[in-house]
């Protein structure tokens, strides 16, 4: 397994890169709850489950969602201290040892989840707080944050995690920016962090459900790169027209579909409407990844909340949904993006000479010898085969569902004008593919 290394923006501010100019693959999988749920043994089994897989950035939060301020963790702990007037205060993180609470703090724990993760060359999405601490527009709660107590606690977490070269920060936490003292909260812990860390670490900012950060902080000096929730309210949410507005946006800022439909997440949060599958989530990422995303996040909805019971809102055990379809798909889209030069990858759909649109639509990318062109039903893909510059061209077809390739054939002496159509090897739901179109000359 690889080691972590320091992150940065790629030099045309579309990629994230190693420091060594390697391209970065962001595969990350949601595990909001994983310092507050899981104990030392199950985040090691956990982390090494998603490493086998391929995953690269785990994404976490450290002042979690349900109740993470008065439920203690595995071992008792809980991240803050009261104030004199009885209230939680992010002034003051409880790192204290003592007979009561023994010597291994929430804090600690933390550490430990980090390093590991570190270990088999995982990186923390970290998110300092979860939303609801600084707007309560639903969820438990408290708001315990005001402008001044952000950037003190963003600078002393910024300080604890400094030094770790697998932290990629993440601000926000699924509430919207609705008043200036909302923005203010945000800018004053992204800046805390930012000071401590000297801008070693990239930034971004999670958001709200059906939108983007860059409708909210893309003008901040402190984000490196954008976040887009396209979330879990329907089928077939179109998450690549957020990418595409994000894309044209100046100044030029990478972008990614950080919450996208999770797999066995009840359609629209209501069991009726059935749960979205491993097709839903393959048809988020590729309609993502190959309209100018930096990478990619998965999520299951028994794991982010690593759920213990079966009911009909969580159907499975965290366990259980380890290994589900759609998690063991997410390495074959890294696969294929990294086997060819992730870099040079943009969006074109005049590749296409004709596009469906809906549930059909397919996107398309290229680089300099090659192109991606996605059919989410398996309907036939007609190229505008000029646009490739080559004398020779072999065409595939690749399957998302099994990682492997089925020759197509190789097309020669064509005129710029030409339009070529190709036929998908299956089709109907559950039945997409991905023509890859490689000059061979």
């Amino acid at each position: 397994m690889e080691n972590c290394m320091d992150l940065k923006i790629s030099s045309d501010n579309r990629f994230i890169i190693k420091k060594d100019g390697s391209p970065f693959f962001w595969l990350a999988d949601t595990a909001w709850e994983l310092f507050h749920k899981l104990s030392k043994e199950e985040a090691v089994e956990y982390l090494a489950a998603r490493a086998s897989q391929q995953f690269t950035v785990i994404q976490a939060v450290a002042l979690s969602e349900f109740d993470g301020l008065t439920v203690p963790n595995a071992y008792g702990r809980t991240p803050l201290l009261k104030n004199q007037n009885g209230d939680f205060d992010p002034e003051l993180p409880d790192i204290n040892i003592n007979q009561t609470n023994g010597e291994y703090t929430y804090w600690d724990h933390m550490d430990f989840v980090i390093d590991f993760a570190c270990s088999l060359g995982l990186y923390i999405g970290l998110l300092p707080t979860w939303g609801d601490k600084f707007n309560k527009k639903w969820g438990k709660g408290p708001e315990i944050f005001k402008p001044e107590n952000a950037y003190i606690y963003g600078k002393w977490i910024g300080e604890r995690y400094k030094n770790k070269n697998n932290i990629i920060w993440i601000m926000g936490g699924d509430r919207p920016i609705e008043t200036d003292g909302h923005l203010l909260i945000v800018r004053n812990m992204a800046n805390g962090i930012k000071e401590v860390t000297e801008n070693r670490q990239l930034m971004t900012y999670h958001p709200t459900g059906f939108s983007s950060s860059s409708g909210y902080v893309h003008n901040e000096s402190w984000l490196d790169f954008n976040m887009i929730q396209s979330g879990h309210g329907g089928v077939n949410i179109k998450n690549y027209e957020f990418v595409q507005k994000d894309y044209s946006l100046d100044p030029v800022k990478p972008t990614l579909d950080g919450e996208p439909r999770y797999e066995d997440h009840p359609v629209n949060f209501n069991a009726e409407n059935g749960y979205f599958d491993d097709y839903d989530v393959r048809v988020a990422a590729y309609w993502s990844m190959l309209s100018g995303s930096l990478g990619h996040t998965y999520g299951h909805h028994s794991i982010w909340s690593f759920n213990t019971e079966r009911k009909d809102y969580f159907p499975l055990k965290w366990r259980e949904a380890l290994h589900r379809p759609g998690a063991e798909d997410m390495k074959h889209l890294k696969e294929l993006l990294m086997s060819r030069n992730f870099l040079e990858l943009k969006p074109c759909r005049e590749l296409l000479s004709e596009n469906y649109g809906g549930a059909n639509d397919m996107p398309a990318a290229k680089g300099k010898n090659y192109a991606y062109i996605y059919s989410p039903n398996g309907l036939d893909i007609k190229v505008n085969m000029g646009i490739l510059y080559g004398k020779s061209i072999m065409a595939q077809w690749f399957d998302p569902r099994k990682g492997t390739y089925i020759f197509d054939g190789i097309y020669k002496n064509y005129k710029n004008e030409n339009v070529f159509t190709f036929y998908p090897p299956s089709s109907g739901r559950n039945n997409d593919w991905i023509l890859v179109l490689d000059i061979t000359e």
